[in-house]
């Protein structure tokens, strides 16, 4: 696993809270009487993790109050409503590797808060990737997410459905390669409105990411060397042309445009969903009995290739960070750091979702033996970590997304071409990365 596991130790804990502390402390310290307020990113998948946030108040002796609890979209536009009004009140916050870099000088500098040891844990591409203008602005959870393509296994069992399949597209029915046989697919085992071939984020950064890296499958770049948007290019049509001719095709359900990660996970959970490109943090969700239809029927693989050979992989990572306006900084870390150790990086990992801290991914791989589906899952995500590669490189991807996406959206429905949308959608860009002075 040579893009993750790269020689890090675990860290002592019984160690100094802050740097320059005078006195030392067993981390996760003594803080009666504090109270720190959070905003959370919410969803299904993240209640078991909020679950351990008892056993730190009962350690500490401080209390957590949890003031929002929204998906990243929405806490993102909180937070900078935040920022607008000067009412940066609360103390930790979910953060993003894609909408870190809109928030500079809000965040403390963890490496100043927290032992070396302990950051020296993680896998240090994740702590790179967390560290802007050379300040660690957010501890890594166990969610570097990158998406692999989970599938209906007994679709590819039926023997007439094979032979039919072969009849009308010429080649054998096998859980697909390339994202032309998922459109293919798709469209084959799609029998609207009771079944579709497969499903996608509709709106916001979710649809204009998808669209990224499937604009990057095709062999396109979203901004080219000197920064300017370059999305609207031959290779840019073939990628919007998918989405749109999938929904023209209603071989994903119609309400699409409207759909967000919870969305889709709910979706393929339901058994009405052949093919789901999805996030690993879903893998137990899916085989799990008590909340999926599909539970002992779901295969994973390694995500498609597009036209240029190179596989979709857009990535990022989840963290926590510590508002430089908190007035109980040493607690927040210590919360923070609690919220990502190997405890919770164990527990959250073993739900699927991929730890960031060395020690972590050697304990995943250990536990995975015996157990044939995780085998499966650990297997398709590590090799999608080898295709992987984050957003563009710039403060304004999230103002961009916003603007973008209505376009995307504009051409799924039919109300532009798939040019005249990213032509729209690139003026949009340029003028956005013109007033922030990115261009």
């Amino acid at each position: 696993m040579k893009h993750f596991v790269t020689g890090a130790s675990a860290g002592v804990i019984a160690l100094a809270i802050g740097a320059g502390s005078a006195m030392a402390q067993e981390l996760p310290g003594k803080f009666d009487g504090v109270t720190i307020d959070a905003k959370l990113i919410g969803g299904q998948q993240y209640e078991a993790l909020y679950a351990r946030i008892a056993e730190w108040e009962q350690a500490t002796g401080a209390k957590v109050n949890v003031v929002s609890k929204k998906n990243h979209f929405e806490l993102d536009k909180e937070i900078k409503s935040d920022i607008a009004t000067g009412t940066i009140s609360w103390c930790v916050g979910s953060n993003h590797s894609s909408f870190a870099p809109q928030y500079p000088g809000i965040y403390a500098d963890l490496s100043a808060l927290l032992p070396s040891e302990e950051i020296e844990a993680f896998v240090p591409a994740n702590i790179a990737a967390s560290t802007l203008g050379g300040k660690l602005v957010m501890l890594p959870r166990a969610q570097f997410d990158v998406s692999a393509l989970y599938y209906q296994k007994s679709l590819y069992e039926d023997e007439a459905k094979a032979a039919e399949f072969k009849e009308q597209y010429g080649y054998d029915l096998a859980p697909p390669e390339t994202w032309e046989q998922v459109a293919d697919q798709a469209k084959f085992f799609a029998n609207p409105p009771d079944f579709y071939g497969t499903q996608y984020a509709g709106k916001e950064e979710a649809i204009n990411g998808r669209f990224y890296e499937m604009l990057v499958a095709e062999g396109g770049e979203y901004l080219n060397a000197d920064g300017e948007p370059a999305f609207n290019s031959e290779a840019g049509v073939r990628a919007l042309d998918w989405f749109v001719d999938l929904y023209k095709a209603k071989a994903v359900p119609a309400g699409t445009t409207n759909y967000l990660w919870d969305d889709l996970g709910q979706g393929f959970a339901s058994g009405t969903v052949a093919l789901n490109l999805d996030w690993p943090g879903w893998a137990a969700f899916f085989n799990d009995p008590a909340s999926s239809k599909v539970a002992g029927n779901v295969g994973v693989k390694v995500q498609p290739k597009g036209s240029s050979g190179k596989r979709t992989g857009w990535s990022g990572h989840h963290g926590f960070s510590v508002t430089e306006s908190c007035g109980d900084k040493e607690a927040a870390a210590s919360l923070v750091w609690w919220l990502t150790n190997e405890d919770s990086q164990k527990l959250e990992a073993s739900a699927g979702p991929l730890p960031t801290r060395t020690a972590v991914w050697e304990w995943v791989v250990a536990e995975a033996e015996g157990d044939a589906y995780r085998q499966e899952v650990l297997s398709a995500f590590q090799q999608a970590a080898e295709h992987a590669f984050p957003v563009p490189q710039t403060a304004s991807w999230i103002e961009i997304s916003n603007a973008v996406y209505p376009e995307l959206q504009a051409a799924i429905l039919g109300d532009k071409t798939s040019q005249q949308a990213l032509d729209d959608a690139a003026q949009k860009a340029t003028e956005i990365l013109e007033d922030a002075g990115e261009l």
